[in-house]
């Protein structure tokens, strides 16, 4: 046993880095419990392990006494003295109370108290080498899943994906290598838990700053993240260096820096945006490439309310709102955005002027002016050209009716 247990020693030592001192003080403790079983004296019972031949020995401080009451507490002067020769009654001397099948039971509990042990000190490590980590992209391969939960093999220890962090566009397979983001290291009932995210908005601020030096010495700095993981993120970067293009040196030789970063996210969308402390400047760059007509701003209630053509509706919107949604988180403003009607209003006027002069002149309804003038017959000059079938075909009349109008048309011709 004794060649066995020191060549488990020298192995962990080597192997898993775990001092022998710690190793040796877990099976010593685990022996001194199960000892107390079957070794008689008990009187402050100890447990020496020789580190190098592996030999183990129970040990207790028992009372010389000329009459022996309690063996566990007590040893005979006669016996006293046969390990130390000048031991007086009423002395504490140390004797090995070893017991003669103690070495199957060193055998089995010191195998149970390493492994334990072996799992507790792991653990401490994991806790002591992640602890600082948070924050950090690690990168490990699937290991297995519990229940809806990734397991990823950093190595020596593991890492839980939980079901929250992950992108709901991705699926993950045993064997798949992947990056992710270290959220917390939790040192909680179970022990120390090192839980990742791919999808934190902070993953891809930090793989920006891993892919863009000049955001890691701090020429080009990120001032807001807003992400839905898997689809699409905007991101807000600015220099205080006029020099210095923060889009573009975030986006990179012909796009080499965002690619690498589209390709790790699994081509989700990524917005570069110019940050910028003027409101109005900041949501129309969030926005683009929607193309805004009028801003109107509400600081009580910090909501801006945006106007924008027909065809840039959908684009100011997004897919299911995601533009106007992402644009409000990286803002901080409230986003309502609504198609720009100043243009159809204009047209409506002019309609209604021209309707109201034809009204004034023409023996006809107002519905049959606005009638005419959609029909593009907009003044009586652009009448005088009319037949009588075109007023009969666009105002749906009978050809007496039509021809009362048609000379009605004529008359102020003729008066000239």
């Amino acid at each position: 046993m004794n060649a066995e247990f020191i060549a488990m020693l020298d192995y962990l030592e080597r192997e898993r880095g775990i001092k022998r001192e710690i190793l040796l003080e877990a099976v010593s403790n685990a022996l001194l419990s199960a000892s107390k079983k079957s070794v008689s004296a008990s009187r402050e019972l100890r447990i020496d392990i020789n580190p190098k031949t592996g030999e183990i020995r129970a040990l207790a401080n028992l009372i010389v006494a000329e009459r022996v009451t309690n063996p566990q507490d007590e040893i005979s002067e006669p016996a006293a003295r046969r390990i130390k020769p000048d031991a007086k009654v009423g002395e504490i001397i140390e004797v090995e109370v070893t017991p003669k099948n103690f070495g199957r039971i060193a055998a089995q509990t010191a195998k149970q108290a390493m492994m334990q042990r072996i799992r507790q000190v792991e653990k401490e490590m994991i806790y002591e080498e992640f602890k600082d980590r948070a924050g950090e992209i690690v990168s490990g391969t699937v290991r297995r899943f519990d229940r809806s939960d990734v397991v990823l093999d950093l190595g020596k220890f593991e890492a839980i994906m939980p079901q929250r962090e992950r992108v709901v566009v991705e699926d993950y397979n045993v064997g798949d290598r992947l990056r992710a983001y270290v959220v917390a290291v939790d040192n909680g009932i179970r022990g120390p838990e090192i839980i990742v995210s791919r999808s934190h908005p902070n993953f891809v601020r930090r793989l920006f700053e891993l892919e863009v030096s000049e955001i890691a010495d701090g020429t080009v700095e990120i001032r807001g993240i807003a992400r839905e993981a898997g689809y699409r993120t905007k991101i807000a970067v600015w220099s205080a260096n006029d020099k210095v293009d923060p889009v573009g040196a975030c986006v990179g030789m012909r796009g080499s820096r965002v690619k690498n970063i589209v390709r790790e996210l699994n081509n989700e969308k990524v917005d570069i945006i110019r940050w910028s402390s003027d409101p109005k400047e900041f949501v129309l760059e969030a926005l683009k490439p929607a193309k805004v007509k009028n801003l109107t701003f509400d600081t009580e209630k910090k909501s801006v309310t945006i106007a924008v053509d027909e065809d840039q509706l959908s684009l100011a919107i997004g897919k299911k709102g995601q533009n106007a949604r992402l644009t409000s988180r990286l803002t901080g403003w409230e986003i309502n955005i609504q198609k720009d009607t100043s243009a159809t209003t204009a047209v409506e006027q002019k309609v209604a002027q021209a309707a109201q002069a034809l009204l004034a002149a023409l023996p006809i309804t107002e519905k049959q002016a606005t009638t005419l003038v959609k029909s593009g017959f907009t003044n009586l000059e652009g009448l005088r050209d009319a037949d009588v079938q075109d007023l009969v075909d666009t105002l749906g009349i009978d050809e007496a009716k039509a021809r009362e109008i048609h000379e009605a048309v004529k008359e102020p011709e003729t008066a000239q």
